[in-house]
């Protein structure tokens, strides 16, 4: 049983990539390939752009892949959401697909725009938002370099961005977001009603989703007196509870717990003060909740 699994070609591709090693499940490519072979000889990977993901996870071709929301909505197509998988090419946040115009364009909200051409990638996705307004606008496909349309090819664009630098550095002003998205595995139907499939897409979900959390956080492992432990407790910024165990010596406790890494620059100090000892911070691999 083979499961084909589709990975984001493109502005994702380095990322997610990198998320697969992180969880496990290295893919290894080479620069003239669009084929991957895994450590798992029963996953092979495709690398497909994130705007026909849906379609080719939708027609069977491939059993699952990771695209975004975006081009889900935008493809119209039917797969199964297994997972969402909140990162993007540089951080770990949600991008917005944005209406923008000229610094200087008089126009202020999307109702100004009507009779206006608007430039965009997600053509179907900033149609349905215009007439959910009752505007009309002529909405043109955009090959790439979306920004530089307005305003001679355009009045307004409708872009992706994750923190609105490239829109400002084009002298863009964002009037609305349109659309939120993030990261999704989806599967195929067909592929997901099947027992075996549906296991290892499901076990790569976890995989995946134990990488992120892990990502940005490490453990910590101290010993404390019994009667310390409270004082302990109280500097900890827990992400559930923290394991507590005895040691060989009744009187004091082993604690164990995760924290966000940049919380650890304030945290050790505090833990010495309240008579925390052996202190360990160590990397973590995977956190599965």
């Amino acid at each position: 049983m083979k499961l084909r699994i589709g990975i984001p070609k493109g502005s994702l591709q380095e990322a997610t990539l990198d998320l697969f090693a992180r969880a496990g499940l290295p893919a290894y490519t080479n620069g003239r390939s669009y084929f991957a072979t895994t450590a798992d000889p029963d996953i092979d990977c495709m690398l497909i752009r994130a705007q026909e993901m849906a379609r080719y996870v939708e027609h069977g071709a491939i059993d699952a892949g990771l695209t975004g929301h975006d081009w889900i909505i935008e493809s119209g197509l039917k797969v199964v959401k297994v997972s969402d998988l909140i990162y993007a090419k540089r951080s770990r946040g949600k991008v917005r697909w944005v209406l923008a115009v000229p610094d200087n364009s008089p126009v202020q909200r999307a109702e100004d725009l009507a009779g206006c051409i608007v430039a965009t990638e997600l053509v179907k996705v900033t149609r349905d938002y215009f007439q959910s307004k009752g505007v009309e606008v002529r909405v043109e496909f955009s090959w790439g370099a979306t920004e530089v349309k307005p305003p001679m090819l355009a009045d307004a664009i409708v872009e992706v961005t994750e923190t609105g630098s490239s829109l400002k550095a084009n002298r863009l002003r964002i009037l609305e977001t349109v659309l939120e998205s993030n990261t999704q595995l989806i599967a195929n139907k067909s592929s997901y009603s099947d027992r075996e499939k549906r296991r290892k897409i499901d076990n790569l979900a976890l995989m995946l989703q134990g990488a992120m959390e892990a990502q940005d956080r490490v453990g910590l492992m101290l010993n404390v007196r019994k009667e310390d432990l409270t004082a302990v407790l109280a500097v900890l910024p827990a992400l559930q509870k923290p394991t507590i165990s005895h040691l060989s010596d009744q009187d004091w406790l082993a604690v164990n717990t995760v924290i966000d890494e940049g919380a650890a620059w304030d945290v050790i100090p505090r833990l010495k003060e309240a008579k925390a000892e052996g202190i360990v911070e160590y990397p973590l691999n995977k956190v599965v909740l």
